[in-house]
């Protein structure tokens, strides 16, 4: 037997022994029958996406393209996830098989690399996306406490470690499903959120001198493009749901049907209150709008404290799901088990000490280096853009899930070889923007600075 065939042969034994363990790993899952509604499906997808760290940077990520590219950059991108995401669950049982997670999705289509890569691209996003939400939520509650002592001494590493530790209760419940109260709570505080921060955005900019406001990109040539990259990937982190099959699999029959209602009105919610605080924002400060735009707002400080409280809660919501995909690894690991069997409380144990060493390290990057913005931009180019843009497009293609007719067929293939191409032109873009910043930040900062 020649040496290329032994290779072939060690790689097949290889991934057949990865699709075991798979398997083995998630069995229980599979046997698993969703019980949520289309409602509950709303409330996770629209935590999922629709958090204050999403909707912070869009009004600097407009300012940083100008109206007319920050406009048609923020709509199309509305439109392209708004339709992958009824693109991934029309795949819910593409093959006769249920799909309980993004990674046995990919599998399913793209074999062993398609796994895997969507492991590497869903942990970077989880990551990333935590971070930047556990900044987020520490610059809120120190903006609240600030607000009722002026001359306190805690710093915004204090507040992160203060979030972290209320994560780390919650992550204690089991599963996704056990948080769709948390979750409905997070959606009522994502429209009382958006509502006052739109509402707060326009009072301050009518109170402005609008004479003084600028819609002109200021800076050099280098700097304008590299800030427009990073535009790019901001919005495309404002986008982010690696979580759609994982969702769909705590939904009831018909699962397909009900994601379609529970995604549109989720996006429905999305569209009403993104392009809202968007385009407000930029109207109201122009190119000195802040990368979190609760840093932008002055007054009246109650509803500026009401607000930041709003953001608060939507996002412990969302940091949560995020979590879940690298609990349910680690937790249904044959070492974990290994390890567990010893202890009359095993699962519980596995959660406790993965849960506390996974915030532990999250808490630790984001109090070390708390740049927002940055975190933001390369999190979306990175983690999300591959995901939630170029994945759906190809996979839809890949599994042969055409529509008949020849015409719409056709359509249907160029629509998605575009969205595909052009986003993945996006993700190296964003990630060239987001790289160049957070050099020029660490250069500037010191690492855990009180921002």
């Amino acid at each position: 037997m020649g040496l290329g065939s032994t290779e072939r042969i060690d790689e097949e034994e290889r991934t057949e022994g990865v699709v075991v363990v798979v398997e083995r790993q998630d069995s229980r899952e599979h046997d698993q029958v969703g019980e949520g509604t289309w409602k509950h499906a709303a409330f996770h997808v629209a935590t999922t996406i629709a958090t204050p760290a999403a909707y912070a940077p869009l009004p600097f990520a407009l300012a940083s393209l100008g109206w007319p590219l920050g406009v048609s950059s923020l709509v199309g991108a509305t439109m392209a996830t708004w339709y992958s995401s009824l693109l991934i669950a029309s795949l819910w049982r593409w093959n006769g098989k249920k799909q309980i997670t993004y990674r046995h999705l990919a599998q399913s289509i793209f074999g062993f690399w398609g796994y895997w890569s969507v492991a590497y691209f869903q942990q970077v996003a989880s990551l990333g996306n935590n971070i930047a939400i556990q900044i987020a939520a520490g610059s809120s509650l120190k903006a609240v406490y600030k607000h009722y002592h002026k001359d306190g001494t805690l710093t915004l590493q204090h507040f992160i470690i203060f979030f972290g530790a209320f994560e780390l209760f919650l992550s204690q419940l089991p599963d996704i499903h056990s948080l769709r109260w948390v979750n409905a709570l997070c959606t009522f505080s994502t429209i009382g959120f958006a509502g006052t921060t739109i509402g707060v955005t326009l009072y301050n900019g009518r109170n402005m001198d609008r004479k003084s406001v600028s819609y002109s990109v200021q800076g050099s040539s280098s700097f304008k493009r590299f800030k427009a990259f990073n535009a790019l990937g901001a919005i495309a982190f404002s986008f982010g749901d690696a979580m759609l099959p994982e969702i769909q699999n705590t939904v009831k029959e018909p699962a397909k049907k009900n994601m379609y209602k529970g995604v549109s009105a989720a996006y429905s919610v999305i569209i009403s209150t993104y392009w809202l605080l968007a385009f407000c924002g930029y109207w109201a400060f122009g190119s000195e709008v802040q990368p979190y735009i609760l840093a932008s707002l002055t007054n009246p400080e109650w509803t500026i404290v009401m607000a930041n409280l709003f953001a608060v809660i939507q996002i412990s919501g969302c940091y949560q799901i995020y979590c879940r995909p690298t609990y349910a690894y680690f937790e249904n690991n044959k070492l974990w088990s290994k390890i567990a069997s010893h202890f009359p409380l095993k699962n519980c144990l596995i959660r406790l000490v993965f849960t506390s060493i996974y915030i532990v390290l999250i808490t630790l990057i984001a109090a070390a280096m708390p740049f927002f913005g940055d975190f933001v931009s390369i999190c979306g180019a990175i983690g999300f853009t591959p995901l939630d843009f170029v994945f759906p497009a190809v996979a839809y293609l890949k599994s042969g899930r055409m529509p008949k007719n020849t015409e719409l067929r056709i359509s249907v293939q160029l629509l998605n070889l575009a969205i595909a191409t052009w986003f993945s032109v996006v993700a190296i873009l964003g990630c060239i923007g987001a790289v160049r910043f957070i050099v020029e930040d660490i250069e500037t900062y010191k690492f855990f600075h009180d921002m």
